[in-house]
């Protein structure tokens, strides 16, 4: 692990997010650069625990001033919803095949994080946030494959056909994704979208994606802990 980590920051008119940029999945959102680089750190070593067992090397840093930013950018209206969106100038530079064995396992193991959280939440009443909100599980995993699947038109162009029960739909979405990551990483896919539109980078759709379902994991285990 080297002594600082890269780090992206987006900022909208109401929130800021703070990625690092070669650790899909670890990114938080605050009201301002400052308290989002806090949470990042913060959430560093819960990020670690997410992917242990995975044979990759994360040690979680020690000291908020191991967070080096490297880029910013403003956000949109996704950034201000409470989402990473933005597009980076380093989302253009290629992803080498070492470095993409270890990004793929990482989001591997969010989506595992996500898995365990569901199991053990099963037969557990998720808490309600303070207005009442809030999904109930069978919709959060709903939420989660149907929003992967999203995110894969903006990667390749294509979906993929789930079933009703989006539980047992995950496996064939999750090979699809990889197998569209392995197509994007390779340039085996138009620049552009059929009619014109925007596709995604790898390293975007690996930011979006890995934080999206990693966030939820972590929404069910806070929300199932009473």
């Amino acid at each position: 692990m080297p002594s600082s980590v890269d780090v992206l920051i987006e900022t909208g008119s109401k929130r800021t997010f703070a990625s690092a940029a070669a650790w899909p999945g670890w990114a938080r959102g605050a009201r301002d650069e400052e308290e989002a680089l806090d949470a990042l750190f913060v959430y560093g070593s819960r990020f670690a625990s997410a992917i242990e067992g995975t044979g990759v090397r994360f040690p979680a840093p020690q000291r908020p001033g191991s967070l080096d930013v490297v880029e910013r950018v403003p956000g949109n209206a996704t950034t201000d919803f409470g989402a990473p969106d933005a597009a980076f100038e380093t989302d253009a530079a290629a992803i080498p095949a070492s470095s993409w064995h270890r990004q793929r396992k990482v989001l591997e193991a969010c989506w595992a994080a996500f898995d365990r959280a569901v199991i053990a939440g099963e037969g557990v009443e998720l808490r309600k946030g303070p207005r009442g909100g809030g999904r109930e599980l069978d919709a959060i995993v709903a939420h989660v494959v149907d929003a992967e699947v999203s995110y894969m038109r903006t990667l390749t162009g294509s979906g993929v056909r789930l079933d009703d029960d989006r539980w047992t739909s995950r496996g064939r979405e999750r090979d699809a994704v990889l197998e569209g990551l392995d197509r994007a990483r390779a340039g085996d896919l138009p620049s552009r979208g059929p009619r014109g539109g925007e596709r995604w980078a790898p390293r975007r759709f690996l930011r979006r994606a890995a934080w999206h379902v990693l966030d939820h994991a972590w929404e069910i285990e806070d929300r199932a802990g009473g």
